[in-house]
């Protein structure tokens, strides 16, 4: 017998009515926020940055592929790693299906990661994926943007990350950490020297404009299955991480 709450089907529409009032509010809190998000001011973009794509180099513009709006995802998959993040691959899962609606709505796609391309190339065989992904090895992109930290960086204590500067050198003890860093096939350290997150530009007559950034838990809502999960009868009901790989659940 479930230690759940139960109740009559009575019971039930009546608590399911209290709660769509919520749900109601909550997204219409979710429609001023991307308001919100919109009427930030823009930042012109004033440095060249280059990347390596399967269609060879490519300035951030070439990344727009004629199109007005850019979305990329920061990945993270480092020179020295040996597979790309677990988290970033279970929320890359969703990518490919959207990719084609987003192109047909005037906004281009893709991952940028600072392993070369090659590394990426590979991975993205084994993974089925077909979203466009470049590498931005030896520039400065993933640094100016906050998804990278430098080693002077993290031993200083003071790492920019989501806004805020932040100590990450007591996480390179974290048993959470160590497990995701080692299905990335490197350390803590050179693991967390990376961070997930997304960046929209615009183009406007040939300028590029930075409009968006969101770090941490402001990708949460990119992580498909979570959506799923909030909806299910136990919730994320997570201990520990839980996912792997699509690949690799056989081998758990």
């Amino acid at each position: 017998m479930t230690d759940h709450s139960t109740g009559t089907q009575e019971e039930w529409l009546a608590a399911r009515l209290e709660l769509l009032a919520a749900e109601k509010e909550h997204t219409r809190r979710g429609d001023e926020l991307a308001r919100m998000r919109a009427e930030l001011p823009w930042v012109e973009v004033k440095k060249d940055y280059s990347f390596e794509t399967d269609d060879g180099p490519a300035s951030l513009v070439d990344l727009f592929g004629g199109r007005s709006q850019l979305i990329v995802y920061h990945f993270m998959f480092g020179p020295d790693f040996t597979a790309g993040c677990p988290s970033c691959s279970a929320i890359a899962d969703g990518f490919s299906g959207s990719v084609v609606h987003l192109a047909n709505h005037d906004v281009a796609f893709t991952a940028v990661s600072r392993a070369p391309l090659a590394k990426l190339q590979a991975y993205k065989r084994r993974m089925g994926w077909s979203f466009p992904w470049a590498s931005s090895f030896e520039g400065d992109f993933n640094y100016d943007y906050h998804v990278t930290h430098t080693e002077q960086e993290w031993q200083s204590g003071d790492v920019e990350y989501n806004f805020r500067s932040a100590d990450l050198r007591p996480l390179e003890s974290s048993a959470g950490l160590i497990e995701v860093a080692k299905g990335a096939g490197t350390d803590p350290v050179t693991f967390r020297k990376e961070g997930p997150g997304m960046s929209a530009f615009a183009l406007e007559d040939g300028v590029v404009f930075h409009t968006y950034s969101a770090y941490g838990r402001g990708v949460d809502g990119l992580w498909g299955m979570y959506q799923w999960l909030d909806r299910a009868p136990r919730g994320r009901n997570e201990a520990g991480m839980w996912w792997r790989r699509h690949d690799e659940y056989g081998e758990a």
